[in-house]
C-alpha cells in the first residue's frame, strides 16, 4: 500500500476504498441496519475485484505489503460471497461454524501482516490492529450459542466500522496530498521502530533504517 507518487497514479486509493467501503456496509449488516444484498454486490466488485486490480498493481510498483494486502482481502472478499451463493442455493452448504474457520485462516494472516504494518505508520498499525481485533471477535462469535453470537458479533461490527473509517483516512490521505502538493491528513509514525544499526566501526547504518514503503 504506497504512498509514492508515479505518473501511473497510486493503486492503495482504490485497494484501500474497497476494502474501507465494503468492510463498512457488513458492519452495517452485522450490527442489523441492512440486509446481505448490498453486502454481496460489494463483496464481489469493490472489495473483491477492485482490490485484486489494486494489488496487481501494487505488484508493478514493487510493494509486496500492498500486493499481499489487496490480492488476500480482495480474495477474501469474493471467497465470502462464494459462501454466499453456495448457501443460497444449497451447494457445499457453510454451517456457521465452517464460517469461523474461514475466518480463523484470515484471522492468522491478519496477524502475520499486523506486525509489518506497525513499522509503516501509526494509521497503517491502528488499521491492522482494529481488523485483527474484529477478525477474533467474529471467531469467537462464530462458535457461540445463536443469542451471545448476535450479540458479539455486534460488538465486532461496531469496533470494525472504526476499522473501516480508518482504512478509509488512509485513502483520503493519499488522494489529499496529491491533489494539494502537501501533506493534509497526518499519518503519524511506525509504532514499531527498530534499533539503529551500525557497522563494524560503530557508525550508525542510515539506510538499514529506512521504513517500508507508506500506504
Amino acid at each position: 500500500m504506497s504512498h509514492g507518487t508515479n505518473a501511473q497514479g497510486n493503486p492503495a486509493v482504490v485497494g484501500l476504498a474497497g476494502f474501507g467501503v465494503t468492510t463498512l456496509v457488513l458492519q452495517f449488516h452485522n450490527v442489523g441496519w441492512c440486509g446481505i444484498g448490498p453486502v454481496f454486490a460489494l463483496a464481489l466488485i469493490f472489495g473483491g475485484l477492485a482490490q485484486l486490480i489494486a494489488g496487481f498493481q501494487e505488484f508493478k510498483c514493487g510493494n509486496n505489503f500492498g500486493y499481499s494486502a489487496f490480492v488476500a482481502y480482495g480474495a477474501f472478499w469474493i471467497g465470502f460471497g462464494v459462501i454466499l451463493i453456495c448457501n443460497a442455493l444449497g451447494v457445499y452448504k457453510s454451517t456457521h461454524a465452517d464460517v469461523g474457520f474461514f475466518l480463523i485462516g484470515y484471522t492468522v494472516y491478519t496477524f502475520i501482516m499486523w506486525i509489518p504494518a506497525m513499522r509503516i505508520h501509526s494509521a497503517m498499525a491502528l488499521t491492522f490492529t482494529l481488523l485483527l481485533i474484529g477478525f477474533i471477535l467474529l471467531d469467537v462469535a462464530h462458535f457461540l450459542p445463536h443469542e451471545n453470537a448476535v450479540r458479539l458479533t455486534a460488538i465486532a461490527g461496531y469496533e470494525l466500522m472504526a476499522c473501516a473509517f480508518s482504512a478509509l483516512y488512509m485513502m483520503a490521505a493519499a488522494i489529499y496530498a496529491q491533489v494539494f502538493g502537501r501533506e493534509i491528513l497526518p499519518l503519524g509514525k511506525p509504532w514499531l521502530l527498530l534499533r539503529p544499526k551500525t557497522d563494524r566501526s560503530g557508525q550508525v547504518n542510515t539506510t538499514a533504517q529506512e521504513a517500508p514503503s507508506q500506504a
